[in-house]
């Protein structure tokens, strides 16, 4: 009986290991075919004409597969030289994230999304950043003009462009970004609270962050207003309301200083307005 059981038990154990041996070639056979499978597709993804980037037809033209949109300030040419690694290889090689990366680095992009299309497209979409500002910069013992961003970026101002932007004084090129960003940041808070108040400005100096001035013209005359760091549309709003008397009291002046609320400080010859 006992020699009956054993040969039963050894029969169900063999059973059992042929049927996990099946199981386990199977398997096996399984991942090796898709192994093979998956190099063959690999290969074909490489190799065939399919999907292959095509070349520029000329020198300094970009591929006609490569699609580029919202480039209207950023230099096209330097956007192009971008894919340059990647013309006549297959778009299954090509590096999204590293391409977005450079992209990035180029002049007056802000930001940069790139899609690989199948078979054999590549869509660039380009984010230009936006001047709010001039600026006027010492270069070689003279000046030059230039443009900045809300990001505190130093721009190149492009050729036949027209803006319609103020000037922002008291920003260096050798300062931090974050410096350059927050003095921004100070001259569209005064930008923002003016409202119409602001249509006749003209410059706005961020050098001294807790005392601000703007340019603007009055009847036909520059006038330079010392705002400090709050108030800035009800001080501005009282010099004009008072502008006439002002100007009888103190027809020379051209600075004023409008820090405390409670009066107007003419700082050529220091007369007071109250």
């Amino acid at each position: 009986m006992a020699a009956e059981a054993s040969a039963k038990k050894t029969r169900v154990s063999a059973g059992a290991i042929l049927r996990w041996g099946s199981i386990l070639i199977g398997a096996g056979l399984v991942l090796t075919g898709a192994i093979y499978a998956s190099q063959r597709t690999e290969q074909f993804l490489i190799h065939d004409s399919h999907f292959i980037l095509p070349m520029p037809p000329d020198l300094g033209l970009g591929s006609p597969n490569l699609e580029l949109r919202g480039v209207h300030y950023a230099s096209r040419a330097q956007i192009l030289r971008v894919f340059t690694p990647d013309y006549g290889r297959s778009v299954y090689f090509f590096p999204l994230a590293a391409r977005r990366k450079a992209l990035r680095n180029v002049r007056w992009v802000h930001d940069a999304s790139v899609s690989r299309i199948w078979p054999n497209r590549i869509l660039v979409e380009i984010s230009e950043r936006k001047p709010v500002a001039f600026l006027k910069l010492p270069a070689d013992g003279m000046a030059r003009w230039a443009l900045i961003d809300d990001d505190g970026v130093i721009l190149d101002p492009p050729a036949k462009q027209a803006f319609r932007l103020p000037v922002l004084t008291g920003v260096s090129p050798a300062e931090p970004l974050e410096k350059r960003a927050t003095r921004v940041h100070r001259m569209q808070r005064v930008m923002a609270e003016l409202g119409s108040l602001g249509e006749h400005v003209s410059e706005i100096d961020a050098g001294d962050l807790e005392n601000l001035r703007i340019t603007e013209e009055v009847d036909g005359k520059p006038v330079t207003l010392l705002l400090g760091d709050q108030n800035f549309a009800s001080r501005v709003k009282s010099f004009r309301d008072h502008y006439a008397e002002i100007h009888r009291k103190l027809p020379q002046s051209t600075t004023f200083d409008l820090r405390l609320d409670d009066r107007i400080t003419g700082l050529q010859g220091s007369k007071n307005v109250p």
